[in-house]
């Protein structure tokens, strides 16, 4: 179904809600009968606790309500494990996925006994991001715009047992149906690589994308365009507008909401892993990242390589520089390196163009000679990752470089204005790749982290935890299992 578009949530006097009397004035207004409290686990999901409205007050939302943080992936331990969430004012939305009308608030975790924000909360450490930049004075925003895609698939399934593995997904649009007896086959299925951009009958996902970018504007978040990506089987990308670093870890983790939800009522499912299919593209999150003060753009230069300043140079060079680690937060799982290989427009090469999608930073053209446009995209990122550790993590690479004045020309990283994949091999094998496995980017931030720990913003205990979490919890259970295909290569050897 299309939902039509309503207004974000407000106040009677039409301005935003900001504080904790504006969500009890509107929760009034408008008949709210529960208010969901929203969190992000370190991990990168939302997680949720609902009260009825009538049990929320000022002094709820000021307080905060607790919790049991050692039921929560990263969190506390269970001898430690009283927590609290804070609800900001200013993220309140109505759930349009609720058929009780319902407010929803995006929290920050409070610890107890220190009377302040909780160290290992994803949200309190890009907080720590955007204070740090203010801090050190060279700028005071800093913006951050993802482009998230996704799967659309029909079905899915998969199990993991001692005696049987394996996964199955379709899709109506897919090549591999093309054979299929029956009425639903009508031929209009898309080939690998082909996605980008057929018109239906080919594109069966047009009106489902157009209702979630109608569900987006409801949850207040500006679309920019919605189209078919690159790969067949129901690959999908909707852009929303850029905002500040905080604000756009908000609203992606509301995007993901919307999108997952929005297929599931129409008999559809989303995935946002970055590559469920072999053989076709996977879904990356080219993020769009620049630099601001006084209201004033501080990446553009008339003069400088493809208008780029001497102060995005050095954040970029500070990007590549410490890329390897960056990318334990940025490409955080197994599956991500399965997209990482050459040949799917994956930004495999430690490399920065103008235009060249082959590279891990490409400096977009679209808007020459507009200093508000000017920015850069770094593209090795995808959905899979905590936007707010992400984020920030860019962030602090970008500020390093700038520190260090780390030039990415002298630092041999470009720029690289032609096809990387059809440089003679010579010239190819002088270009680094990106970490080939999450093991390799994990021990890369094991030795290079102290960029991210300047000002406080990640801990030490955060970054080990990190490390810790992924190891334990994925890399060693997915090694030490038998692969379906290693039963192809060796079951009679």
């Amino acid at each position: 179904m299309i939902v039509g578009e309503r207004s974000a949530a407000k106040p009677s006097n039409g301005k935003p809600i900001s504080a904790a009397k504006d969500v009890v004035e509107f929760i009034k207004r408008h008949g709210i009968r529960m208010v969901d409290f929203k969190f992000v686990d370190v991990p990168g999901m939302w997680q949720h606790t609902t009260l009825p409205a009538d049990q929320v007050d000022e002094g709820t939302l000021s307080s905060g309500i607790g919790f049991d943080g050692s039921s929560i992936r990263g969190f506390q331990s269970i001898h430690e494990s009283d927590m609290i969430l804070k609800p900001d004012a200013t993220t309140a939305q109505l759930d349009t996925f609720r058929q009780v009308p319902t407010l929803s608030l995006i929290c920050d975790v409070w610890d107890p006994m220190k009377g302040s924000w909780y160290e290992r909360d994803p949200r309190f450490i890009a907080r720590r991001a955007e204070e740090h930049v203010k801090k050190i004075g060279v700028a005071d925003t800093a913006y951050f715009g993802p482009e998230a895609e996704f799967y659309i698939f029909d079905k899915v399934s998969y199990e993991n047992q001692q005696h049987t593995v394996g996964y199955s997904v379709d899709s109506e649009e897919a090549h591999w149906n093309s054979g299929l007896d029956g009425d639903q086959n009508k031929g209009y299925t898309i080939r690998p690589k082909e996605g980008y951009y057929p018109v239906s009958p080919s594109d069966k996902g047009a009106d489902l994308r157009a209702e979630m970018a109608l569900v987006l504007k409801e949850w207040g978040i500006d679309v920019e365009m919605h189209h078919h990506e690159v790969a067949t089987g129901g690959q999908a990308e909707i852009d929303f507008r850029f905002n500040t670093l905080l604000k756009t870890a908000d609203n992606l983790m509301t995007f993901k909401y919307v999108v997952k939800n929005v297929a599931a009522r129409n008999g559809k499912t989303a995935t946002f892993m970055p590559k469920p299919l072999f053989g076709d593209n996977g879904s990356g999150m080219h993020v769009h990242q620049s630099l601001w003060k006084g209201g004033k753009p501080l990446f553009y230069d008339a003069k400088g390589y493809a208008e780029c300043s001497q102060t995005m140079l050095y954040y970029i060079g500070g990007l590549l520089t410490h890329i390897d680690a960056l990318l334990a937060f940025c490409a955080p799982t197994t599956n991500s390196y399965k997209r990482l290989v050459p040949h799917y427009e994956a930004p495999v090469n430690v490399a920065f163009s103008a235009r060249n999608r082959s590279a891990a930073i490409r400096i977009p053209m679209f808007f020459q000679g507009n200093p508000k446009a000017k920015r850069l995209e770094f593209r090795p990122p995808d959905p899979t990752a905590n936007p707010y550790l992400a984020f920030a993590a860019c962030l602090m690479a970008g500020l390093d470089g700038i520190k260090r004045k780390i030039d990415p020309v002298k630092a041999g990283f470009g720029p690289m204005d032609t096809n990387i994949y059809e440089l003679p091999s010579e010239e190819a094998a002088k270009i680094r790749s990106v970490p080939g496995s999450l093991r390799e980017s994990l021990a890369a931030l094991e030795k290079d982290h102290a960029f991210l720990t300047e000002g406080g913003v990640f801990s030490e205990d955060f970054i080990q935890l990190w490390i810790d979490y992924k190891v334990e919890r994925e890399l060693r259970p997915v090694e030490i299992r038998p692969h379906p295909y290693e039963f192809f290569l060796y079951y009679d050897i």
